[in-house]
């Protein structure tokens, strides 16, 4: 394949990706883009094996270990992406994200022992640049996946000293890329390496509840700054397009979701240094609560004028989209006006909520934003919550040392009647205690929210 083809070819691929990201931008056109980025993806990647500078210079000395490595790669991926349960999504994208920037990190590292003194400085300065930040993204979407998966603690882990432990840690890696500069050889750029994985995991440990789908988003972008890095190491034209598109619709999204929480990146990633411990009232906890049954709620939504569903991580686990969408379709039936408030962070990563609400087929004129619904919550008359806790968490406002406090949230207490479906009285994903549970006008339909919806759906039937 001649140079022309090649570049003409890898053009293509790149106009494939801006594409994905413009469809991608809706969920309308999501499913399109993203069949679009990876038919640019699988042209990227076969391109390669068929460039060559002059027709001896085929690179035949790696082929069975590179195509080993793609099937194995696609004996893993294609079943993972296939079999994982929506509530799971978010960990294999930080899974995923993670991958990307230790293959880069790695790459580079290969690239410089090949170089060797022959290294200019710019593809110097490039490669520590992947090493460092690859090898953050890599460590810290491990803790992000714990953090998710739950096999480590939900909430910010701090430890007395912190904050000095990780400012030496930054200052260490920026005196080893000196090093690395300076006198060069494999053992500082190992030691490079060890650093950033480290400052990875005293990262994102500060880092809990609502605030983890930033940190993703955050970590997405990260891995594609190494990626345009590692390009730049590779003179790969493409890998520069792709990894800069990715860098920058990165971090363009995590600033508009750390707007919509209204706060700082640099308070989401390190506030939980200088938060209040927060206490729990064991008298408090015990408080009654008003639940009710199924028909109760049916009758509510039955003489309602206005309702607004607000999904949450338990609308997925129990994967009661679908019912979800029934039950509108019922209120819509008989003249009430339905809609669904969806929050920035509601679930797990972004767009959550949208994903799955679009799975079951929902118009996409009735999901309302945080800024468009919050207004209308004064002239509810249900605010039915799906599993959402933290989103509509009060504290947000009126707890100053509580790890969410000073995020925007879905003023459902506004609404006249509040109907929250839960399976136990467990706090939300921050770990902390709901006030509005226990509100006289809030009802609370306990058990797992896709049964519950059912019979909700069976007693509005039945009226």
């Amino acid at each position: 394949m001649s140079r022309d083809l090649y570049d003409l070819l890898g053009l293509l691929a790149a106009v494939a990706f801006i594409l994905a990201l413009k469809g991608l931008s809706s969920p309308r056109t999501a499913r399109r883009g993203n069949l679009i980025g990876a038919g640019g993806a699988l042209l990227a990647t076969v391109i390669v094996f068929f460039y060559v500078e002059a027709p001896d210079e085929l690179p035949l000395n790696n082929l069975g270990l590179i195509l080993a490595a793609i099937a194995l790669g696609t004996v893993i991926g294609v079943p993972a992406a296939r079999k994982v349960q929506m509530t799971q999504m978010p960990q294999l994208v930080a899974l995923f994200n993670g991958v990307g920037g230790g293959a880069a990190a790695l790459v580079a590292i290969v690239e410089y022992l090949n170089l060797g003194a022959t290294a200019s400085l710019p593809v110097l300065i490039a490669t520590i640049f992947t090493v460092v930040v690859g090898s953050v993204s890599f460590s810290g979407s491990i803790v992000t996946f714990l953090k998710l998966q739950e096999l480590m603690t939900t909430r910010p882990v701090v430890f007395p000293g912190g904050r000095f432990v990780i400012a030496t840690t930054l200052v260490s890696i920026i005196a080893v890329s000196a090093w690395v500069i300076i006198g060069g050889g494999t053992m500082p750029l190992l030691v490079l390496g060890a650093l950033s994985l480290l400052f990875g995991v005293l990262f994102v440990l500060p880092v809990g509840g609502a605030d983890v789908p930033i940190v993703i988003s955050l970590l997405n972008a990260f891995t594609g700054l190494t990626v345009a890095a590692s390009g730049y190491v590779l003179e790969a034209t493409l890998l520069i397009v792709a990894g800069t598109l990715v860098g920058a619709s990165g971090t363009i999204l995590t600033r508009l979701m750390a707007a919509a929480m209204g706060r700082s990146i640099f308070g989401i990633l390190f506030g939980a240094f200088t938060a209040k411990a927060t206490t729990s009232d064991a008298a408090a906890d015990a408080r009654p609560v008003k639940s009710g049954s199924a028909e109760d709620v049916a009758i509510l939504l039955n003489y309602a004028n206005r309702v607004v569903f607000v999904p949450g991580f338990g609308l997925a686990v129990a994967q009661a989209q679908h019912t979800v969408r029934e039950l509108a379709d019922l209120l819509t039936a008989k003249g009430i006006e339905v809609a669904y408030g969806i929050h920035p962070v509601a679930g797990r990563m972004p767009g959550h909520m949208n994903v799955l609400l679009a799975e079951a087929n929902v118009p996409y004129e009735q999901l309302a934003e945080m800024e468009e619904v919050n207004p209308t919550f004064a002239q509810t008359d249900v605010a039915l919550v799906i599993g959402a806790n933290d989103v509509v968490n009060p504290a947000a406002k009126t707890s100053p040392g509580a790890p969410i406090y000073g995020m925007p949230i879905l003023e459902v207490a506004n609404a006249a009647n509040v109907i929250f479906l839960k399976r136990s009285m467990r706090p939300g994903f921050a770990g902390i205690e709901n006030e509005l549970l226990y509100d006289p006008k809030t009802t609370l339909l306990f058990g797992d929210a896709k049964a519950s919806l059912t019979a909700v759906v069976s007693a509005l039937k039945a009226l």
